[in-house]
């Protein structure tokens, strides 16, 4: 009896991930090397999976590293990917490493998230945005997607701030979709409350920015003038632990030539 509802279990679960991924029973079977009739006994709980299997279906469907693990154990096998904290010494390689890419970075600036948006690591350029920013929401742990939507964080500066918070909610919204993390929807359920700041009063409402048609920019008050950038994010590949797989570097380009002559101008100051 342990054993079906063991593979039932499992089963249950892989399906999940292969609709969640719009995939059908022999499309997954063709990736994996395997059969339609094999993934349709794994899902309904007639064929246990070995762990190779698990892993070799949960690779296919891109499952994340911390859901891989519940895979296992849902099918009876030990987790196979630690989670090791960052501070470890195992991890001071990747620590130097995080490091030098944010200070190289400069004076443009850049930060390292974990699976939740907690900053691990940030460079002078993010510090400088922090200006103004209510002490309460720079204590530790310092969250990004909280730093950036309440109303006494970077919130009231930003000049298109409905558009880039329906672009941060909509990012949290698929992360969520996908890892099914209980700490990121509560964290998502608080901001998402938050009220939006009032405009400034007479404001005029921002002219499109050249770089509009490629992609959606920041644009952020700072020191009298709107600064604009273009965001990207970066991930480590294959990683094999879930802390790493779990963090993400962004960095901040400037998306006009203004932005690029203050940044230049201060990091020469």
């Amino acid at each position: 009896m342990t054993t079906t509802l063991t593979e039932k279990r499992v089963g249950a679960m892989l399906r999940h991930w292969r609709e969640t991924r719009r995939l059908s029973q022999l499309e997954l079977a063709l990736r994996a090397d395997s059969s339609a009739r094999h993934i349709s006994f794994i899902e309904t709980g007639r064929s246990r999976p070995s762990a190779d299997m698990v892993l070799k279906l949960a690779e296919h469907l891109d499952v994340p590293v911390r859901e891989r693990n519940d895979l296992l154990l849902a099918a009876g096998y030990a987790p196979q990917y630690r989670e090791t904290p960052l501070d470890d010494p195992a991890m001071g390689a990747l620590r130097a490493g995080i490091d030098q890419l944010l200070k190289g970075y400069e004076p443009y600036p850049a930060l390292v998230v974990d699976g939740t948006y907690g900053v691990v690591a940030a460079n002078s350029g993010i510090g400088m945005l922090l200006d103004g920013v209510a002490g309460h929401l720079l204590a530790s742990p310092l969250n990004a997607i909280r730093l950036t939507l309440h109303p006494e964080g970077l919130a009231p500066r930003i000049r298109n701030l409905p558009e880039w918070r329906g672009h941060l909610l909509h990012q949290m919204e698929r992360q969520i979709a996908l890892a099914r993390s209980a700490p990121l929807r509560a964290l998502y359920d608080e901001v998402a409350a938050y009220p939006m700041p009032p405009a400034p009063e007479g404001a005029e409402p921002p002219a499109a920015p050249p770089t509009a048609h490629f992609a959606l920019p920041l644009r952020i008050e700072h020191a009298g003038q709107v600064l604009s950038f273009v965001s990207s994010i970066s991930t480590f590949n294959t990683p094999m632990d879930i802390t790493v797989a779990e963090l993400a570097i962004e960095t901040l380009l400037p998306a006009d030539r203004a932005t690029v002559a203050f940044l230049r101008e201060r990091a020469d100051a």
